[in-house]
Order: structure tokens, then C-alpha cells, then sequence
């Protein structure tokens, strides 16, 4: 049966040290060759941290695969703003703002591990963490998107995205 590590790690910065090294050091797998290919693999996500699934194929020929998930949606939220953290006081002081199409390419990137029916389900979902974050859409009150979305509004929009 293969063994599954998985660990949570910042994007193209993974070390030997801990979390990472402890967790893979007693299947006796190369620990410079895992992080090597956990840096390549999330090089993308830099700045964020990403879920990484270590599985080891053949603990006798030490062979591993390497599964990289999608950042949380505040991880995401936080990469399109620009912004270090969300804010102190959501809802009195916003430290950013997403454009609908932000909302969607991050609902696109996490509709699969979303219990959303559909990309717009997944959208009020992404939208509902920004309200929570002190980030609006489109310059508004999340909230008051998410009722623009039930109301068709961006109706347009979400069909050009599911081309």
C-alpha cells in the first residue's frame, strides 16, 4: 500500500527543515529530490501556501509522486489584490477590491474542491470570503453581488467564462 505524506508549504519555497523533512525523512526517500520537485511544482503559487500531497509509489525502488492542491481561496483572494492579509475591520475599512472576472478565475481554480453545484455557486462562495476579508467586488458590498448574481446581472459574464 503507498504511503501518503501531506504537508502544507509555501509556494517554490519548500525546505528540508520542518514541516517537510520530519514527515518524509523516515520513508527514506531523497528529502533534496521531494523538495526539488515540490519547488517546481509550486513555483507558481510563490508568496502562498499550498496544500502537497507526497506519495510514495515504491518505498523499496524509493519512488514518489508529488500531488499539488490549490491555495485556500483567502490565499488567492490575497494574491489578485496585491494585499499581505485581509482587513482588521471587514466591512468599515476594505483593503481591496476583485473585478468579477478575478472572482471567477479563483471560483474556477477551486470550483472542483467546492461543495458549489455550478461556477456560479462557486463565485458567491469566493465572493463570500472576500466579504470576509474586508475585499469587495466591482467597487460594492459582496453582498450586495452575490444578490446582483441571483438577479442575472452577470449572467453574460459567467457564460463567456464556461466556454
Amino acid at each position: 500500500m503507498a504511503q501518503v505524506v501531506e504537508v502544507l508549504v509555501e509556494g517554490g519555497k519548500a525546505s528540508p527543515g520542518p514541516p517537510l523533512g520530519p514527515a518524509i525523512g523516515p520513508l527514506g526517500l531523497n528529502v533534496k529530490q521531494v523538495v526539488d520537485e515540490i519547488n517546481k511544482a509550486t513555483k507558481d503559487f510563490e508568496g502562498m501556501q499550498v496544500p502537497v500531497k507526497i506519495i510514495v509509489t515504491d518505498p523499496k525502488k524509493k519512488t514518489f509522486e508529488i500531488e499539488v492542491g490549490v491555495p485556500p481561496v483567502s490565499q488567492l483572494i490575497k494574491k489578485e489584490i496585491g494585499a499581505p492579509k485581509g482587513s482588521s475591520e471587514p466591512g468599515h475599512s476594505p483593503v481591496g477590491n476583485l473585478t468579477m472576472e478575478q472572482v471567477i478565475r479563483i471560483a474556477k481554480a477551486k470550483v472542483d474542491q467546492m461543495l458549489a453545484a455550478d461556477l456560479k455557486a462557486a463565485a458567491k462562495e469566493v465572493i463570500g470570503t472576500a466579504l470576509s476579508m474586508g475585499v469587495t467586488i466591482e467597487g460594492k458590498d459582496p453582498r450586495e453581488v452575490q444578490k446582483e448574481i441571483d438577479e442575472g446581472v452577470y449572467d453574460e459574464i459567467f457564460a463567456n467564462a464556461e466556454e
